[in-house]
């Protein structure tokens, strides 16, 4: 349960020091993800920004220039940080602002922290450089990465009394996070290409002929890259239906947030699927109108109303 404004309004100075610190960070470097928390009411989007600090601190120690053990280190150590939080250990004074708040968040919403106990599992698959042959194995990765943060978010959402099927709502959650992770790694084939990483399943990229096209940014000549972009959105198309089934389970605002971010990822594989050699000329992105338009549908309801049509349609 959120708290209330009272509960808010009591909350110390270092906390609400250390939840703008992690608002700071979520705004200046998380575009896509910022457009949906600025939708819910204070707590929620404090806990969030939270959620996303820790996790952003995570996806940076694996992205970073460090030899792979020091990665190894660092990374394990921040684990040893989380199970600090677990444990209730970190207090308010504490020197580290995203371990504060997202202890106190944690104190605040049933928060499943194992899933960040997850993520930083993905993030070592990246820094051994571990690579998929199969759409299963990629799907492992993609629950690590994207799935568990769906989970988490879940407990910062909360479903509403008496929602039907709210039972497999983490579920919904997961797969929505796994919809959005594989349209970012559509949206990055040629950057991972170019830092030598390939995470489409190689199964796949042979059936396309594109099995020797990803060390570097070109598939080899006579590759059906299109078809292996059409390929991969009609799984995340798939995905993303059966995420989608999670908004009518949500508050209005919740929901809002989440068709907020869904819908950006989601016109954003529309466009890839459109013209799929966009991806091998650079960061294909949404203007920030679009963004803005696709957080107003969701605010408004449009966007949760149209997936609850088309879940009743399939049934």
């Amino acid at each position: 349960m959120s708290r209330t404004v009272e509960e808010t309004a009591q909350t110390s100075a270092p906390v609400l020091a250390a939840y703008r610190y992690c608002e700071a960070i979520t705004g200046h470097q998380a575009r896509n993800f910022a457009y949906g928390i600025r939708l819910l009411p204070v707590a929620k989007r404090q806990a969030m920004s939270a959620l996303y600090a820790f996790s952003r601190r995570v996806d940076d120690i694996g992205d970073g220039s460090l030899e792979p053990e020091a990665k190894r280190v660092r990374l394990e150590d921040t684990r040893a940080l989380l199970g600090r939080i677990k444990d209730g250990e970190i207090e308010e004074d504490d020197t580290d602002p995203v371990a504060v708040a997202l202890a106190d968040a944690a104190r605040r919403f049933p928060l499943p922290l194992v899933g960040l106990d997850e993520l930083i599992d993905g993030v070592l698959m990246d820094v051994r450089g571990e690579t998929y042959r199969t759409w299963d194995e990629l799907k492992l990765y993609c629950r690590c990465v994207a799935g568990a943060i769906g989970r988490l978010s879940l407990g910062v959402f909360g479903t509403v009394p008496g929602a039907p099927d709210a039972a497999r709502a983490p579920e919904y959650a997961d797969t929505l996070g796994l919809a959005l992770q594989l349209t970012n790694i559509l949206r990055d084939v040629r950057e991972d290409a170019a830092n030598g990483r390939t995470y489409l399943p190689s199964e796949d990229l042979a059936k396309f002929g594109c099995s020797a096209g990803f060390d570097a940014p070109v598939p080899p000549p006579g590759a059906d890259f299109a078809g292996l972009v059409h390929f991969e959105a009609a799984r995340a198309r798939a995905l993303f239906a059966e995420g989608f089934r999670l908004l009518p389970m949500l508050d209005r605002r919740s929901g809002a947030c989440v068709a907020a971010m869904a819908g950006i990822y989601h016109r954003l594989l529309t466009r890839i699927a459109d013209d799929p050699e966009a991806v091998l000329r650079g960061r294909v992105s949404l203007p920030g109108r679009e963004k803005a338009f696709v957080a107003v549908r969701g605010l408004s309801g449009l966007d949760a109303r149209a997936a609850g049509r088309r879940i009743a349609g399939r049934r």
